[in-house]
C-alpha cells in the first residue's frame, strides 16, 4: 500500500453538499438539567449562553456548542439508536492539555487516547452521555478507512498504529504554561468537531448521508460495523455504527439522550441547493424556527441551520 499522508474520501456525491458545511450543536435529553449544567460550566468549562424554562444552551461564547432539555420520567435505555458520543473540538494542543488537565485536577474519570491524528480524551457527563475532546495533529500520522474498507492507522515516521494508543500526558502537559488557569472557560475558539451516532444499517446509513444529503463517503469498516462521512473531506463529521445492533429500533419518545444534531450551511446559496435537493428526493422533513429537522433511517434528527 502506498504511503498514507492523510484521509482521502472514498467517494464524493454527485449532489455533494457545501464543503464548508459544518457540525453546529448536539441536542440532549436530560433528566436533572440542574446537575447537568453544573457539570457542563464547573467541568468542562462551558459558558451559560441562555436559559428558557426546563432547556438551556452553553458553549464557549458565541454559537451554541449542547443545548440541555429536562425531560419528565426520562429513561436509560439499551440496545437502541441514538448518540454514541459528541466531539468538542479545541483549537491547539495547548488548550486541550487545559480541558484534560482541569478533568484530572476534578478527579473526573477518563481516558486519554491517541489517534495520532488527533489528541484526544473520552468521559461521560453525569447522565451518561459520552464525550469526546481533541485536537487536530495530523503531523503525528494518520488513521483512515481505505477503499477495501480495512482501518489503516501509520505513524509520520512510518511505523504502524491500531490507532488507539495511550496519550502521551507528559508531552501534552508541556504545553501548558504558568499563566494557564484549569478555572477559567474554554477558549472562544472551540467548537463542535463531530458526531458519532448509534444506527440500524450501514449501508442504510449510508446511503442517506452520502448518496441522498451528499456528504463525502470517507468510508465503511465492516469488521469495525462503523462508517463514517463528512463535508468537505474532513476525517469525519459523521460516524455511525451497529454497536447496538444490527437493525435496532429507535429509542422511545421518553428516553433521554439525543434530540437532534445539527449542521450550519455557511451561506444562503447552499441552502437554496441542498434544499432544491431534499425536494428533489422527496426527503420529508419538518420546518423550525432554526431551519429544517429530518431524520436518518436510524431515526436520529438531523437539523439544518444557515449562517446568516
Amino acid at each position: 500500500m502506498n504511503v498514507i499522508t492523510r484521509p482521502q474520501p472514498i467517494a464524493i456525491a454527485p449532489h455533494r453538499i457545501h464543503p464548508q458545511t459544518r457540525p453546529g450543536y448536539v441536542h440532549l435529553k436530560v433528566a436533572n438539567l440542574e446537575n447537568q449544567l453544573v457539570f457542563y460550566q464547573q467541568t468542562l468549562g462551558l459558558r451559560l449562553h441562555w436559559r428558557e424554562g426546563n432547556s438551556a444552551g452553553l458553549g464557549a461564547g458565541g454559537e451554541d456548542i449542547v443545548r440541555l432539555t429536562q425531560i419528565p420520567d426520562g429513561k436509560r435505555y439499551r440496545g437502541v439508536t441514538g448518540i454514541y458520543h459528541f466531539a468538542i473540538l479545541f483549537p491547539n494542543r495547548r488548550q486541550l492539555a487545559r480541558a484534560i488537565s482541569r478533568l484530572f485536577a476534578l478527579r473526573w474519570p477518563n481516558y486519554p487516547t491517541d489517534h495520532l491524528m488527533t489528541k484526544t480524551t473520552y468521559l461521560d457527563d453525569p447522565e451518561g452521555n459520552n464525550i469526546e475532546l481533541y485536537c487536530e495533529s495530523p503531523e503525528d500520522g494518520v488513521s483512515m478507512v481505505g477503499p477495501d474498507g480495512e482501518f489503516y492507522a501509520r505513524h509520520a515516521d512510518g511505523r504502524w498504529s491500531d490507532g488507539r494508543e495511550p496519550l502521551d500526558l507528559r508531552a501534552l502537559f508541556s504545553h501548558l504554561s504558568e499563566d494557564d488557569r484549569l478555572d477559567e472557560p474554554v477558549s472562544s475558539e472551540v467548537r463542535i468537531g463531530h458526531f458519532h451516532l448509534f444506527v440500524s444499517n450501514l449501508d442504510e446509513t449510508r446511503r442517506f448521508y452520502h448518496d441522498l444529503l451528499g456528504f463525502d463517503d470517507m468510508g465503511v469498516a465492516r469488521g469495525f460495523r462503523m462508517g463514517m462521512v463528512s463535508a468537505g473531506g474532513y476525517h469525519h463529521h459523521v460516524g455511525f455504527n451497529t454497536w447496538q445492533g444490527e437493525g435496532a429500533p429507535p429509542p422511545p419518545p421518553d428516553a433521554l439522550g439525543l434530540k437532534a444534531i445539527s449542521f450550519v450551511l455557511p451561506d444562503r446559496a447552499a441552502w437554496d441547493q441542498l434544499m432544491a435537493r431534499i425536494e428533489e428526493i422527496e426527503l420529508p422533513y419538518n420546518q423550525t424556527e432554526e431551519g429544517i429537522l429530518v431524520k436518518d433511517p436510524a431515526q436520529n434528527s438531523v437539523l439544518f441551520t444557515r449562517k446568516e
